[in-house]
């Protein structure tokens, strides 16, 4: 078996006119073709994407809300030292005193708790067997998306603009990479109707290779980090 069959098994198609032989394919984690479904089909992803969801959310709503609670203590005592505050880069208090943290006039943890608590049910009701349509999946997509385009702003503005790090954030960017490559994964292979023949070409591709492209984006950010404070490293 290929490795870009690998990344497709588990899905399977239901809502199609023979439900029974659907179900068999998901309990059986036979691997589909990749191709998008049609109107009446439906992609179930994988158990372990739905997994993934849960515990990615899980964590993501566990930091957002204690970064909240550390925002609140700071806020009611300016003289508060946050836990996560550990050394002159691993910051907490001095990333959270940023207009950078406030972005549209509230904690941006408040966010995250909203965003991880959706994507922990979506995990949930995956888990549960449910069968979501395609457009539902196209609104998580842009959800994913417009939460993982924030995440990669917020770490331009740690490490060229805030100067700081703050380890309880770090934990939201380490999850929000995987829930959105993986979703997005998902929604390229099953949930896109028409696409021309490269497109697909380089779906597959990814899919392919998605354990390298994930490891490969770690590794990039971990070596932004070391760079940009390499003299205080350095200096230990």
């Amino acid at each position: 078996m290929t490795v870009a069959a690998r990344w497709t098994t588990g899905h399977a198609v239901a809502g199609t006119a023979d439900d029974t032989a659907a179900d068999d394919t998901a309990a059986e984690g036979t691997a589909v073709d990749g191709t998008a479904v049609d109107g009446t089909a439906v992609a179930v992803p994988p158990r372990w994407l739905a997994w993934l969801l849960v515990t990615g959310g899980l964590t993501g709503l566990l930091a957002a809300f204690t970064l909240t609670i550390e925002r609140f203590a700071l806020l009611e005592d300016p003289s508060y030292t946050p836990s996560c505050s550990i050394n002159p880069v691993l910051s907490c208090g001095s990333v959270m005193t940023t207009p950078q943290a406030e972005v549209f006039g509230f904690p941006n943890p408040l966010l995250g708790i909203a965003g991880f608590a959706a994507v922990t049910v979506l995990g949930t009701v995956l888990l549960a067997g449910a069968v979501l349509p395609r457009w539902f999946w196209l609104v998580i997509q842009a959800g994913v998306t417009l939460g993982a385009v924030f995440v990669h702003w917020l770490i331009f503005q740690s490490l060229y603009r805030i100067d700081a790090l703050c380890p309880y954030c770090m934990v939201v960017w380490a999850v929000m990479i995987p829930v959105f490559w993986y979703t997005t994964l998902h929604t390229l292979t099953h949930h896109i109707r028409t696409a021309p023949t490269w497109w697909r070409g380089a779906v597959r591709t990814a899919a392919g290779y998605h354990g390298v492209v994930l490891t490969a984006w770690y590794l990039l950010i971990v070596v932004l980090i070391v760079q940009r404070f390499w003299l205080y490293w350095t200096s230990l």
